[in-house]
């Protein structure tokens, strides 16, 4: 690592000769596998963008120059040449650095991603701030193919082409195709040509002094040879000039390239193709596979664990097969998370009723709305974080017209290392104030099983929030069990104090119940909220407490609370959850006793608050 450990900022980088860089790249690619292999995380994508990240670096004056990155995951690169080296064995850890750009983290991470998508957009309004206020200074936006499938990066394309004299560059990082080597080198002398001062002066003054016959055949010519070489270029019509597709792995290509777009004016699109993997035969080999690793020997890959407790989304990849089998009217919809949500047997069994919309979740929930028009019974499965982006299609497209689509929310709750951009913490606040919603927490993989069968027979949307990995160990029964709509059930019988857990929160609720012998109900329903028990249980106890895996605001205790003012039911009521704040990334049982919500901290917070004195009053029963 001679050069490597000489790089902690990017100007060090730009102090050195061009043939040093080829070497700097190798040495890059190495520390990058054998730090992800000690701590986990993104591999796949950050091997992929090893030599893109140090042209851009090269070439640009960061973090002056602004590089907003998209989605964010393969900037592992972008860490280590900023200054960020040494924290790398920190990652994604509790106190460590985070697997995706953030703006209080480092002054080169200039704009905060992980959802997908928004890169252009924020490249766009920094480059207009630039030229508001006469800065020179560049705006680059580093998007991946799949983020190009979004609507909203074609929204920023749409306003960005008519925009003059901006400085804005937008790479598209394409690393689903490869450039076959017999025309590698036509395309290298191509994009050059076509990025350079000359090309770009030829085109707009042949406009005007070419005679008419030789101006159409030298367009004739740029048409044809564009045709022969890149593909068709509808971001030309979006008012950008278009250069490429470029080998993303060739230092040769993509510097000169880089220095001669820097030289142009207006929006500007560069086409980079790069080998997910790159360097790393495993990963190339599996790249979805290697997209997020465990900790692993980079000697021998990653190797398959042994059999643990089925996680929640194999629950429901499991359910969503044996429904289908069951239904020939059900339909599996997928923003772009066919392996996430558990939805690779479905899609091998069902192929003509699996449909991935790419990362598209507006269009996603509205698809569905549309096939629940014509009879058909779709499933959205889609995590928590990533609803939110549809939530005028839920609301307006789906819930305002009653009609039944069932949604399968994956990583409700904490996700761990991904952090505050993934955790699912709002979903129980922004969906159980929509009318005709019903809301349901799973407390365990058979309850969450039932809940999906309770969900899909409701003439009506219905959701069910269920957490990132391995439940309790519950077995589960294969027939299609359903629970009655908005029933809790009693778990333990104590005195004086009720726990009303939802979801996650009832295992911890018994650990805490046992402790001072209190009752503990599993709610199930957030909405419609079992208001009889939740009557039953005030009655018969002093004191009231709710916990959850969301925020307090707005949430399941928020809707206890409201049950309870229309009851007229007075008694001290504790609510325990997330706090008001965004919960950093870590290992999710240490976040989970960092906000009191495993079974030492719950029991604790019950006894803070009501260990001592006289309940106070009672239940109106008028």
């Amino acid at each position: 690592m001679k050069l490597l450990e000489n790089i902690n900022e990017p100007a060090a980088v730009r102090k050195l000769a061009r043939a040093q860089l080829t070497p700097l790249a190798k040495e890059l690619r190495h520390y990058l596998l054998d730090s992800v292999s000690k701590t986990g995380g993104h591999l796949s994508s950050n091997l992929g963008t090893v030599e893109l990240t140090i042209a851009l670096h090269y070439v640009f004056n960061t973090p002056h120059d602004r590089i907003v990155w998209d989605v964010g995951h393969q900037t592992y690169s972008h860490k280590i040449l900023t200054g960020r080296r040494e924290q790398m064995h920190t990652l994604r850890q509790l106190g460590g650095i985070s697997g995706f750009p953030r703006r209080d983290e480092s002054e080169y991470d200039t704009f905060g991603t992980a959802h997908s998508s928004t890169s252009i957009s924020a490249a766009l309004g920094m480059a207009q701030a630039a030229k508001i206020k006469g800065d020179p200074r560049h705006s680059i936006a580093v998007i991946g193919d799949g983020s190009m499938t979004a609507g909203m990066a074609f929204e920023a394309l749409n306003n960005a082409g008519v925009q003059e004299d901006i400085k804005l560059l937008v790479i598209l990082n394409d690393n689903d195709m490869s450039i076959s080597p017999p025309v590698g080198a036509l395309n290298r002398y191509l994009a050059r040509l076509m990025s350079g001062q000359f090309y770009a002066a030829a085109k707009n003054v042949g406009k005007s002094v070419l005679p008419g016959p030789v101006l159409e055949l030298a367009k004739r010519f740029e048409e044809h040879a564009k045709g022969m070489v890149v593909p068709a270029t509808m971001f030309e019509e979006f008012g950008f000039n278009y250069i490429g597709p470029i080998d993303g792995h060739d230092l040769d290509s993509l510097i000169p390239t880089l220095e001669n777009i820097k030289k142009l004016k207006g929006p500007q699109f560069l086409h980079v193709v790069t080998k997910k993997g790159q360097g790393y035969k495993l990963a190339e080999a599996e790249p979805v596979l290697y997209h997020g690793t465990p900790k692993f020997n980079p000697a021998e890959g990653i190797k398959p664990g042994a059999p643990g407790k089925i996680t929640y989304t194999e629950v429901f990849g499991n359910w969503l097969c044996d429904m289908a089998a069951h239904d020939k009217r059900l339909v599996g919809i997928t923003p772009a998370m066919r392996e996430g949500s558990g939805m690779v047997k479905f899609e091998q069994q069902f192929p003509d009723r699996y449909f991935d919309v790419g990362i598209a979740e507006q269009h996603a929930v509205t698809f569905a709305a549309g096939l629940a028009c014509e009879g058909l019974k779709p499933v959205v499965a889609i995590y928590s974080t990533f609803l939110q982006r549809a939530y005028d299609q839920l609301i307006h497209d789906v819930a305002l017209q009653n009609l039944d689509v069932t949604f399968a929310l994956d990583r409700a709750g904490l996700v761990g290392a991904d952090g505050a951009t993934h955790a699912g913490n709002y979903d129980m606040a922004y969906l159980r104030c929509i009318p005709n919603m019903v809301v349901m927490a799973a407390s365990d993989e058979n309850e969450c099983r039932q809940m999906l069968t309770t969900g899909y027979e409701y003439k009506g949307p219905a959701a069910i929030r269920y957490a990132r990995g391995a439940g309790i160990g519950a077995a589960i029964a294969k027939e299609f069990g359903t629970i009655p709509l908005g029933t809790g059930e009693i778990k333990r019988k104590g005195s004086k104090v009720a726990i009303l857990a939802f979801g996650t929160m009832v295992a911890p609720s018994l650990v805490a119940a046992g402790q001072i012998d209190a009752t503990v109900a599993n709610m199930r329903f957030v909405k419609p909220l079992d208001v009889a028990l939740l009557r039953q249980l005030a009655l018969e106890h002093d004191y009231l407490v709710t916990v959850e895996e969301g925020c307090i605001m707005g949430g399941a205790g928020a809707a206890v609370a409201e049950a309870m003012a229309a009851e007229g039911i007075v008694k001290p009521l504790l609510m325990l959850g997330l706090p008001d704040k965004f919960i950093d990334h870590g290992d999710t049982a240490v976040l989970l006793k960092s906000v009191g919500l495993d079974g030492a901290g719950i029991c604790a917070s019950i006894q803070q608050r009501f260990g001592a004195g006289e309940p106070r009053l009672v239940v109106n029963n008028a």
